[in-house]
């Protein structure tokens, strides 16, 4: 790629169109550009359809790592950088691409907590068949996702982490690309989901940083290519910054887990940390947690496996709720409604599709089709068989649950083709549930 001529002296700095055209012809952006079109399209300066046709153009013909990494800054500085300088504890945050009955931050920011480390964990919303963080904790009565910096600090000082939504001021360019791009059909664009995380990881002030990118068919980034070239952009741009940076890629094949849906996961992430639960929720957090604690430096207090099982990340992640207005104590909300789906034939589960499972938790209430829409705390999906288990033919398979018994069909039909039984010794082929790690 060549650089675009200068563009012509403006009563702004540049012109958007003259930045659109360049991407458009494959030219690399210089860094003033980028500076200027991001701080403009943030002040309202360039219009939503210059963006759009900016943000296509990206997609189209890419940038290279110089560009990425000036695209993110240029995202930072366009809000606040948090400090947490005054813990006394390393900081160390992990960051999912996520996907169905992904709740490992659940039971993973008490658990690095428990072992030494200091969490400032700021999480999202769900959005389509993923879930979100803030919705699953809010399921529990009276826990607040909104917190000042003085309440973040507070909770952080005292408990060792904290989960909460990031505020206004954090890489707001970022809010407003965020918003755009899911309306273009532009999010699948790497060097914008690259550059979208990180911002906000970066400007999050985090010593270090695990992302767990997700692959399969119910995650973000479906071939493992795909996520493995994402994994190492984001690698790239977090030790750019002087962030350590490590990833993970990791199964989504299958959900994670035996539950999709906002209470739901919180139930199963307190099993976990009461030091039961599923096998592959229980591996990988254990594995993000021993990730996050050494990329951090910390000789920890437990083994995260310990910390599980002797009671020291259940008293943690007690402390977290209540620190932040929430009864851990507190009946989880149950749907009002719930339909069984039973197998149709005896055999071995040779397949689950995770994103059928997702959409059909999303149709039931657990999810949202835009951002700002409510989300029903029981709705979601029990899974009571998975790949490589037997079953029985009339056997209860899943169990919906909504408290909109009208969502039951449109859920039901999203599970048609999700799951595959075989009685001929069929072998199961699925992702390991660590495909790599990438180091910077």
């Amino acid at each position: 790629m060549g650089v675009w001529p200068k563009p012509p002296v403006m009563s702004e700095q540049f012109a958007a169109v003259e930045i659109i055209a360049a991407k458009r012809d494959k030219y690399e952006l210089t860094d003033p550009q980028i500076d200027w079109v991001i701080d403009a399209y943030t002040r309202g300066v360039v219009a939503d359809e210059q963006m759009s046709a900016l943000l296509m153009a990206i997609l189209l013909n890419g940038m290279n790592m110089r560009e990425i990494s000036r695209w993110t800054d240029a995202m930072i500085n366009s809000g606040k950088r948090m400090d947490w300088s005054m813990l006394t504890r390393p900081t160390v945050d992990k960051h999912s691409t996520g996907g169905v009955g992904d709740k490992i931050t659940l039971p993973l920011a008490p658990l690095v907590a428990a072992c030494g480390g200091a969490v400032p964990q700021l999480s999202g919303r769900g959005l389509g068949h993923t879930g979100g963080t803030l919705d699953k904790l809010e399921s529990i009565p009276g826990w607040r996702a909104s917190l000042t910096n003085e309440e973040m600090l507070h909770v952080i000082q005292s408990c060792g982490a904290v989960i909460c939504a990031a505020g206004p001021g954090l890489a707001p360019a970022d809010k407003k690309l965020y918003a755009l791009r899911d309306v273009t059909s532009t999010v699948e664009a790497i060097p914008l989901i690259a550059s979208s995380i990180m911002s906000k990881k970066i400007a999050e002030g985090t010593g270090a940083l695990i992302l767990d990118v997700k692959t399969g068919n119910g995650a973000f980034m479906s071939d493992p290519a795909k996520a493995r070239e994402l994994a190492q952009v984001m690698v790239q741009l977090g030790t750019r910054a002087g962030v350590t940076t490590r990833a993970l890629v990791t199964a989504m094949d299958v959900p994670l887990g035996l539950t999709a849906g906002n209470a739901l996961e919180v139930r199963e992430s307190v099993e976990v940390l009461a030091g039961g639960g599923p096998a592959d929720v229980v591996e990988l957090t254990i594995t993000l947690a021993r990730e996050m604690l050494d990329a951090a430096g910390i000789k920890p207090l437990h083994d995260p496996a310990d910390a599980l099982k002797n009671g020291a990340a259940m008293d943690t992640w007690r402390a977290m709720i209540e620190a932040q207005g929430g009864d851990p104590d507190a009946s989880l909300p149950i749907a009002k409604e719930q339909h069984i789906i039973t197998a149709s034939a005896s055999g071995e589960i040779i397949e689950m599709n995770a994103l059928d499972v997702g959409i059909s938790a999303w149709r039931l209430g657990a999810g949202r089709e835009r951002l700002g829409e409510s989300v029903q705390a029981g709705a979601g999906i029990e899974i009571h068989a998975k790949p490589g288990q037997t079953i029985t033919a009339g056997k209860p398979l899943f169990t919906l649950h909504t408290d909109e018994p009208e969502r039951f069909e449109r859920a039901i039909e999203a599970l048609a083709n999700c799951v595959r039984i075989s009685s001929t010794g069929e072998k199961v082929e699925r992702l390991p549930l660590i495909l790599e790690k990438i180091t910077g």
